[in-house]
């Protein structure tokens, strides 16, 4: 955890989700997990069948949500999830599924 001057460092999470995650509730669960966590973002699907997470936040609660995301607790089923992180880009409020 990267910390700077006792405050921790706010990131963006991107992650792609690959597996049977389209029409399962996948985007549902998603969302609530990371308003658990006061994340900001979205769930999407994409065309080809993955969905694409993009989450702000403590950089703790965004590796919480990942590592959610492979637990094996989430509808439907998760097969592989490439992550990028990046700096926060703000301007985001709540998180929805699109």
């Amino acid at each position: 955890m990267a910390l700077v001057a006792g405050v921790e460092r706010t990131v963006r999470l991107t992650a792609w989700v690959r597996g049977h995650v389209q029409g399962v509730g996948f985007r549902w669960w998603t969302r609530a997990r990371a308003l658990e966590l006061g994340l900001v973002g979205s769930a999407s699907n994409l065309r080809d069948g993955r969905v694409e997470v993009n989450a702000e936040g403590p950089e703790a609660a965004c590796r919480d949500l990942l590592t959610a995301l492979r637990s094996g607790d989430t509808p439907g089923r998760v097969d592989s999830i490439v992550e990028r992180w990046s700096e926060a880009r703000g301007g985001l409020t709540g998180f929805v599924e699109r």
